[in-house]
């Protein structure tokens, strides 16, 4: 009996020293106001750049020796640094920051509830489920939805051309799980534009073609729709430029689930089966700091490459902003004149370690992208998804952005649309409408919210668009109130005290609705050049206009009713399900079935909410 209470004191006293001194350290972290436990804050530790989350009791397990510093962060608080010392059991309080946390609101829904908070122009997202430890914190750019304009007092409408298409499959990937997606995940451009419509090729050595319909707009007969569609040229893949391609892969201990780093290797494996042997491809990976897996190797040398990204391993800390310096500097050691040179950025956006706000994100992209090399960013996984940082490294450093939620997803990003993803065939692409006031009361762009430009960028070359790839369309649509329409959507002020406001002179054609400019720059080019259409005023009945555009009209108004927006007047599912059906075409891959089926579950998922509202 006395052998058995000394071996107990004794395996008791070498597991507190193992915990003091040894491996694992426990802990806790506390609201300062009010002593509540903070969910979701990251615990790193500084020497071995390893990072936890705190759970759903705000504790933490890390390891780590005395003397050790441990970083505590969390949107919203200040972050603290502390010294492991001796002692078994871990309390921090860190207090609250008003300037980073302006607005948070809560909601409940399939039994689960959903954190939302705005912090400088971010929304992040948490979802915190039963049994578990981890929290969703996914982040989101705010969206404030594009209103209806005059075009006497805004006669330009200015955006960048965005062949995104991330949003989509991440939406997808939320509806799959039964959770209606947060409308700041939803950009309805990138829905609209993840489809393949067919468009004749441009003609007489032009990059891009440019076609436009008017129709009667779905979800309100009184208003008009105007599709307007850009096509890439198509280029065979023997004759596209040779590549100098860097995998840049984010290794860190966020990747290690089955959907993110493992997707990932498959993912690459399948892009390494594309390469030419002039081609050429080096691999960097991070986590707390920047490494080069693979110096620049011929593309012909596949198992040499698949065997290096077979080597990854996820664990450890993420400095992101290192690792896209780095891959940078090693794209431009090895810079193809004439060529394709790309970093293809494969992370979840969690970056923590370095430059990792959106505002340094946005300020290192843009220092880089002069370097005359493009990124393609594939965003994998959920929960600590970070889609905001992605997307402003997509559009700040003239690049394109694809989520890949599954190895289908995978296959159409890397290989389907393999030309369109990685090669650009037209640079800094920009539209500028001008609607003539004699029959458009008032506009509305539907969707690129996050891509709107000054009427002044427009001619300035120093601002950046989007780029369009081999064989890529990209569509727009705008809602149109013809004149003499009344509607209650349209704002109205009062009558100016202190000034007169005259009427511009109309020196237009009776039938001309609008006149659509855009400017590109060739991939090498720095001086843009300039093409315009003219949009007659004459509606084309909806069953009469191309099944392109009724397809694309269904996937806007379903964007608009995932949105609840404020503009979807008279959508629904039955209508916008319909007209899919009808205009689904060959479809050949089945994505767009595959949409169709979304929208049904989609509407059965949404009337189960309200009924439990």
């Amino acid at each position: 009996m006395v052998k058995t209470i000394g071996l107990s004191v004794l395996f008791t006293w070498c597991l507190c020293m193992a915990t003091v001194f040894g491996k694992e350290w426990q802990g806790k972290v506390l609201d300062a106001r009010d002593g509540s436990v903070v969910i979701g804050a990251s615990v790193l530790n500084q020497r071995t750049k390893v990072s936890v989350q705190t759970g759903q009791d705000g504790g933490f397990r890390i390891d780590g020796e005395v003397g050790d510093k441990l970083l505590v962060s969390m949107l919203g608080f200040e972050a603290q640094t502390i010294r492991l010392k001796k002692q078994q059991a871990l309390v921090v309080y860190i207090q609250s920051s008003a300037a980073l946390l302006e607005e948070v609101v809560i909601v409940g829904y399939q039994g689960q509830a959903t954190l939302s908070a705005k912090s400088n122009g971010v929304r992040i997202r948490g979802v915190a489920r039963p049994h578990s430890q981890n929290v969703n914190a996914e982040s989101y750019r705010v969206i404030k939805e594009n209103t209806f304009q005059n075009p006497i007092k805004e006669p330009l409408s200015t955006f960048a051309v965005d062949v995104d298409a991330a949003s989509y499959s991440n939406m997808r990937r939320m509806l799959k799980m039964g959770e209606i997606p947060p409308a700041d995940a939803v950009r309805v451009e990138e829905l609209i534009n993840y489809f393949q419509y067919d468009l004749e090729a441009p003609q007489g050595g032009d990059p891009v073609r440019i076609v436009t319909e008017l129709t009667t707009a779905p979800w309100n007969p009184q208003h008009q729709l105007l599709r307007i569609s850009l096509k890439a040229k198509d280029v065979a893949k023997e004759k596209l430029s040779p590549s100098n391609f860097v995998f840049l892969i984010d290794v860190s201990g966020s990747m290690f689930a089955a959907n993110k780093l493992p997707l990932v290797k498959s993912s690459l494996k399948m892009l390494v089966d594309q390469l030419r042997s002039m081609d050429r491809v080096a691999i960097v990976t991070y986590a707390g700091s920047a490494s080069v897996k693979l110096e620049s190797t011929r593309g012909d040398q596949k198992i040499k490459i698949k065997d290096a990204i077979d080597a990854l391993e996820a664990g450890g800390s993420t400095a992101g902003g290192a690792g896209i310096r780095k891959a940078y500097d090693i794209a431009r050691t090895n810079f193809i004149k004439e060529g394709n040179n790309r970093i293809i950025m494969a992370t979840d956006g969690d970056f923590n370690v370095g430059a990792s706000s959106d505002q340094e994100m946005e300020t290192l992209i843009e220092r880089e992208r002069e370097s005359g090399v493009n990124i393609s960013i594939l965003g994998y996984g959920m929960g600590n998804y970070k889609d905001s940082k992605m997307e402003i490294l997509a559009d700040k450093g003239r690049g394109n952005y694809a989520y890949i939620d599954n190895i289908t997803e995978a296959r159409k990003a890397i290989i389907t649309e393999f030309g369109g993803t990685l090669f650009t065939v037209a640079k800094d692409v920009k539209i500028q409408v001008e609607f003539n006031p004699d029959h458009v009361q008032a506009y509305r762009l539907v969707g690129y919210e996050n891509r709107l430009m000054e009427a002044e960028d427009f001619n300035n070359d120093t601002k950046v668009g989007g780029d369009m790839g081999v064989g890529h369309t990209v569509t727009a649509l705008y809602e149109v109130v013809p004149t003499g329409v009344r509607s209650a959507l349209i704002g109205t002020v009062d009558k100016l005290k202190y000034q007169e406001v005259s009427n511009p002179v109309r020196r237009t054609s009776s039938d001309e609705l609008a006149t659509v400019k855009f400017r590109y720059k060739e991939p090498q080019g720095d001086m843009s050049k300039l093409k315009e259409v003219i949009v007659v005023n004459h509606v084309i009945p909806l069953e009469k206009v191309s099944s392109d555009f009724r397809f694309a009209s269904a996937v806007a108004e379903f964007g608009m009713l995932l949105r609840n927006s404020t503009f979807k007047q008279e959508a629904s599912f039955s209508s916008l399900i319909g007209r899919a059906r009808a205009a689904k075409g060959q479809d050949v891959e089945g994505y767009r079935m595959e949409f169709i089926r979304m929208a049904e579950d989609t509407e059965a998922l949404m009337k189960g909410v309200l009924n439990e509202d």
